[in-house]
């Protein structure tokens, strides 16, 4: 098996990173998932027809087996700190067939549970009714040797219950971007799912059109792993108010409670709304991130935005290189809904249908205390935005003058077509 093996580094930094290697599994036989994993408390459908487009009615989530790549296989890439500081893998294993079958979905470490995940979701405003993972299988819970809780996640691994139309599948070009656009999130400072490895076939081609013009053509398939600490989304919650599922929304609000948010107290009367204020917080402070990198996410639609508050679903995004604040990568996006400048707001409005979703499972106080948070998140992300950018310039506190100071410095970056990382990078020197 031939392999075209290189190693994803962070960026942006002078010093040489090494990777310790310290009491790092060397076999990957031995590399064992959590047994049973926790999310196989909640509901999970098993339709022994997985790979054909159906509702799924009560259920978190779809038993799925994962649809192996076939043909010649090739390592594209890995992440050596994802494999080291995450799951506990000396580097070295990535040079193993098992490490590759795994990433191809050949081979399941003992204690996987391979699923599935049922969600719906507002795109581009409108509500699209049940989505879901359409080619992506979670493939079990790993709990490191720090004792966090990681769910490594296949996508391009065939067909699911979500599928739709699609065919399961994914191409090289668009796992490249996901894999090196999470990992340099994570090393700019940005809150993110992050990617493990990337494995391509030669033989096992998928139809792609790759400019939307009617000229479709084979392209070679491709899986990439990402791990996260979990991947429930808005969405999550709002096909389960759409389908009228209110006493499942409250099983999953506890769960997600319980394992994901453990600092709040399930018992307290106030539960959900603190929950929701620290979903809607963490999700703002990451777009505040994005705005300070130029980073433009491009599909923010409410099934690409995570209760865990990391940058999930890497698709059409785009990081700036000259200043445009009505910056698109979409080109989907006709009306630029989703443009760079426009994050800030979208990110509220998703949230705001978050809290709708949360409804039937709130009393009247809790909705008007909800309420009251959604009234505050505007003038929230907009200081915190603020922040950000004074931080790029050195300034540690908000005084009077700040939003004019850098509004006129974004004009004239715009006006001028100044690099975006150029410009602060220089001003930084």
């Amino acid at each position: 098996m031939k392999r075209a093996f290189c190693v994803l580094v962070p960026l942006f930094q002078e010093t040489k990173v090494t990777v310790s290697t310290m009491a790092k599994l060397t076999d990957f036989k031995e590399w064992k998932f959590r047994s049973p994993p926790s999310y196989a408390e909640l509901p999970i459908d098993e339709n022994p027809q997985y790979n054909e487009p159906v509702a799924v009615k009560n259920a978190v989530f779809s038993k799925v087996p994962t649809e192996p790549l076939t043909g010649k296989l090739h390592l594209v890439c890995v992440s050596e700190e994802a494999l080291s500081d995450i799951l506990d893998l000396d580097p070295k294993v990535a040079e193993t067939e098992e490490f590759v079958d795994f990433l191809a979905g050949k081979y399941l470490p003992e204690g996987g549970l391979t699923v599935s995940h049922r969600y719906g979701g507002y795109q581009f405003g409108y509500w699209a009714d049940q989505l879901g993972d359409g080619r992506a299988h979670i493939l079990g819970e790993y709990v490191n040797s720090k004792g966090e809780c990681w769910q490594p996640q296949l996508k391009g691994s065939g067909e699911t219950p979500y599928s739709r139309f699609g065919d399961g599948r994914a191409v090289l070009r668009s796992s490249i971007r996901e894999m090196i656009a999470s990992e340099a999130c994570y090393h700019l400072g940005v809150p993110t799912t992050r990617a493990a490895g990337l494995v391509v076939s030669d033989d096992h081609k998928v139809w792609r059109d790759k400019t939307y013009s009617g000229m479709a053509r084979q392209e070679r398939a491709a899986i990439v792993m990402r791990v996260a600490r979990a991947w429930y989304r808005l969405g999550s919650f709002e096909i389960l108010f759409k389908r009228k599922e209110p006493q499942l929304a409250e099983t999953l609000a506890d769960f997600i409670i319980k394992h994901h948010f453990p600092h709040i107290d399930i018992n307290d009367a106030d539960k959900y709304v603190n929950w929701f204020s620290e979903v809607a917080h963490t999700n703002l402070d990451m777009v505040a991130s994005w705005q300070g990198v130029g980073f433009t996410h491009g599909v923010l639609n409410t099934d690409n935005i995570s209760l865990l508050g990391d940058t999930i679903d890497y698709g059409p995004y785009g990081f700036m290189d000259h200043y445009y604040e009505h910056y698109v990568p979409n080109s989907s996006d006709d009306m630029g809904r989703y443009a760079f400048n426009k994050q800030p707001d979208i990110l509220v409005w998703n949230l705001e249908k978050f809290a709708e979703a949360l409804h039937p499972i709130l009393s009247e106080e809790d909705r008007g205390k909800i309420k009251a948070i959604i009234a505050t998140l505007p003038e929230y992300v907009n200081n915190k935005v603020l922040k950000t950018y004074l931080a790029k310039l050195g300034l540690e506190e908000i005084q009077d003058g700040d939003s004019s100071l850098v509004k006129d410095l974004l004009d004239m970056m715009q006006s001028t077509s100044a690099d975006f990382t150029c410009t602060f990078r220089q001003l930084a020197e």
